[in-house]
């Protein structure tokens, strides 16, 4: 079966709570099915090594993840209007997929997490299109046909799903941006079946 591959980095726990509800939106779409992943953390010391697979949570990403993929979902928090650094050293190492064109025409949509209103919600989910147009990925938002958009007090912008999380990271997602999550999901789940070739 087809899957949206859910690729996302989490320190606090709320970018992987919002990838879970993305998941969510994904699984409501007949025919195809969620694949979790995470990143590992980038550490400053050179020869620390992290293992292959993670203690808790979602397994780490490989390349053939993003290969197989029919759609991509690409979480991060947000560092300084940024994507967290372990996410950006991922996709730093995707070089043969943009060279064999793995990713050139697939649905991409991306979500992030803030402490405050005025983080960087809206550049950090910019940034993180940049090396998706690169890979040549059709990217998607979130509609204002989607009523929690214009009715939202917390995260949620037509540029992707966000979370605001307070300022020390606790709270959770508010029912507005639970459903903007799961719309996104749903949202990139319908165009990557719309967009899968006639069998």
């Amino acid at each position: 079966m087809p899957e949206i591959l859910i690729l996302y980095y989490s320190r606090y726990g709320n970018v992987a709570a919002m990838a879970e509800r993305v998941a969510r939106g994904v699984g409501e779409v007949e025919g195809m099915e969620p694949r979790l992943r995470t990143v590992p953390a980038v550490s400053t010391v050179c020869e620390a090594v992290e293992d292959t697979i993670p203690s808790s949570g979602h397994p780490y990403a490989t390349l053939d993840d993003l290969r197989e993929c029919a759609g991509l979902a690409l979480g991060s928090p947000t560092r300084f209007g940024n994507m967290a650094a372990p996410l950006k050293y991922f996709l730093d190492s995707t070089s043969s997929l943009w060279l064999s064109g793995a990713l050139a025409g697939k649905p991409a949509a991306v979500f992030t997490s803030t402490s405050s209103f005025h983080g960087g919600q809206e550049s950090t989910l910019l940034s993180m299109m940049i090396p998706l147009l690169h890979h040549g990925m059709l990217l998607l938002g979130l509609p204002y046909t989607e009523p929690a958009l214009m009715n939202t007090k917390d995260g949620g912008t037509p540029y992707g799903a966000s979370h605001v999380a307070g300022a020390d990271n606790e709270l959770p997602l508010s029912e507005n941006e639970a459903i903007l999550c799961r719309a996104l999901g749903r949202r990139l789940a319908e165009t990557a079946t719309a967009l899968a070739p006639i069998q």
